[in-house]
């Protein structure tokens, strides 16, 4: 079979590979796959069009899709999140100046409620996480500070 794939790879088979890998690689349509697999006698019936090209997009896009699920669960882990009363979004270097005014109008109380905002990006919500932690940690700095002068 490798023999049939290596003239339409950019990179020729050089060891053993699952038919999901190959197929995942952007040159390999099903059809040719198929044909391959035809050719060197593994197969005898063709299968449905239509499930052929739903193996063919699920292998395609299955990098894709796994890393947007990573990205789900994490901003899901952070829904709760609350934000401060008068968060100042201008201290966030890398939001657009649209989506400083977006959540400074709409003041939401939590990452879910922000990340509900039109406009408002998993990149966005990213920055913002980054930054409420570090508000948060300046605020337990700035009472560990107090506590401390208070007993010195």
């Amino acid at each position: 079979m490798a023999d049939q794939l290596n003239p339409l790879l950019e990179t020729p088979i050089t060891h053993e590979y699952r038919l999901s890998e190959i197929l995942a690689r952007p040159e390999v349509t099903f059809n040719t796959l198929a044909k391959a697999c035809f050719d060197a006698g593994s197969r005898t019936e063709t299968p449905v069009s239509d499930v052929a090209e739903q193996v063919e997009i699920r292998n395609k896009y299955q990098g894709y899709i796994a890393r947007q699920q990573v990205e789900i669960e994490k901003i899901s882990r952070n829904e709760n999140t609350r934000i401060p009363v008068g968060f100042i979004y201008k201290s966030i270097p890398g939001l657009s100046n649209e989506l400083r005014q977006k959540l400074a109008e709409a003041k939401p109380d939590s990452i879910s409620r922000a990340s509900r905002i039109p406009g408002v990006t998993p990149a966005a919500i990213s920055l913002l996480l980054v930054y409420l932690k570090k508000h948060q940690q300046q605020q337990q700095e700035n009472i560990a500070a107090d506590i401390f002068s208070k007993i010195a």
